[in-house]
């Protein structure tokens, strides 16, 4: 079959589980070192390093895009494209909007107020890649809740392509991208981790990149925040005898077309449904234009696994924590409660991956390679940063005052307990 099947046995489905995690890990040592290498002589000569890095990997010194030159690709942007990005964008927008966070506080006894202001970052990078791999959907989908989120400056990079994509800058236009940059790779991650003459340092660097700018990334993880290392895309489906062969073999080719890493996996209560979704499969991926790459993608990184019940299904997704998880069933939202670890979750025939990736309005930054253990898509909770408020009177303080003196005093901490005790005299 084109979507190798094995049977639930408590073995084979975790081999599986086993073989997706291990995909993302490739050795890097030697791009490792390439990228500490320029991340250190940029921190030390700054600008004078970025151009001479520039001059060498993209062929042209660095340069702010005017203004009006974004202004001519929105102009000249496919109309249909610019539409489909105005109405992605404000339904992204509407999304983010509904889960802002906001400053709060309240008064927990007379005297005691407490509370948290609630604050978007003050600058941040965005990197977008150029050339083949021009997506201005990522650019909506990134700087749209960083916006939201009340980001006050936010500059994208992107590498100085002969000619920029009107799409991407169509994109960065409509974001509310403040500052566009022409510079790529390494040299962009470190010129705003550290800053070189007119680009100033930021608070956090979001975007996908390739493995030289994932490296840089991590390296600057610490000086700045990041958003997340991605791994290989992947798609997991939960289908059962109801769906449609047609609908779910289209969905997974949709992530096995990404790259030959990437992972498109089937769990299913019916043999007979995995064999017609295989088959459906391979028809379909013959007459796509990447074909050569989703063939390698399904014999390295597909499956279907058949269980007898589609409760275990749901345990196995939970193991592997996919980053997209579509529930394909008869009834979809009866599933949800036992689905802990993914993502974003696809409820029903209608709700294809694709759809999550453009239109709908969640963020397509998801995290990858089992991390939605404990990782959050990216929101406006991303660029937000948190500050605890605290407000006492002098009576509020005094009635904590003693327990304050004793457990700085039970820790050795004699200045802690005097900064207290000073107020109130106490011995």
């Amino acid at each position: 079959m084109f979507l190798k099947t094995v049977l639930a046995d408590g073995n084979a489905e975790k081999q599986v589980i086993r073989e997706m995690k291990q995909r993302a890990a490739q050795a890097r040592s030697d791009i490792e070192k390439i990228v500490a290498a320029v991340m250190e002589d940029v921190k030390s000569r700054g600008m004078e390093a970025v151009r001479e890095y520039a001059l060498k990997f993209d062929g042209k010194e660095p340069y702010v895009v005017s203004p009006e030159t974004i202004d001519a690709a929105y102009a000249r942007c496919d109309a249909k494209v610019r539409d489909a990005l105005e109405r992605a964008a404000a339904n992204i927008r509407d999304y983010h909007e509904q889960m802002l966070v906001r400053s709060w506080e309240y008064e927990r006894t007379p005297g005691e107020r407490l509370g948290q202001a609630v604050r978007g970052l003050s600058r941040v990078g965005l990197y977008v890649p150029g050339g083949t791999a021009a997506y201005p959907s990522s650019v909506l989908m990134n700087a749209i809740p960083a916006k939201v989120a009340g980001v006050e400056t936010l500059v994208m990079v992107t590498p100085p392509t002969d000619n920029l994509s009107d799409a991407v800058l169509t994109a960065a236009k409509i974001a509310g991208v403040d500052q566009v940059i022409a510079i790529g790779g390494t040299q962009a991650i470190a010129a705003l981790t550290y800053g070189a003459d007119w680009i100033a340092p930021v608070d956090k660097i979001v975007g996908p990149g390739n493995a030289y700018v994932a490296a840089a990334k991590r390296m600057a993880y610490g000086t700045v925040d990041i958003d997340m290392i991605a791994g290989p895309s992947e798609v997991l489906v939960i289908a059962d005898h109801t769906a449609n062969p047609t609908y779910v073999a289209a969905d997974l080719l949709s992530q096995a077309e990404h790259d030959r890493l990437a992972s498109a996996v089937l769990l299913t209560d019916s043999m007979a449904q995995a064999q017609a979704i295989s088959a459906e499969m391979e028809r379909m991926a013959r007459e796509l234009p990447r074909w050569d790459i989703i063939r390698e993608s399904v014999d390295g990184y597909g499956c279907a696994v058949v269980f007898e019940e589609l409760r275990d299904a749901c345990d196995m997704a939970n193991l592997v924590a996919p980053e997209h998880l579509e529930v394909v069933t008869a009834e979809p939202r009866q599933w949800l409660p036992y689905l802990k670890n993914a993502g974003a979750i696809f409820l029903g025939a209608y709700a294809p991956e694709p759809l999550g990736d453009y239109m709908a309005g969640p963020c397509h930054v998801l995290p990858t390679s089992g991390t939605a253990r404990f990782f959050s898509p990216l929101s406006t909770d991303t660029f937000l940063k948190k500050t605890s408020v605290i407000e006492y009177s002098r009576d509020a303080l005094e009635r904590l005052s003693d327990d304050i003196v004793a457990l700085a005093k039970c820790e050795k901490l004699d200045a802690h307990a005097n900064s207290v005790a000073v107020r109130f005299a106490i011995t």
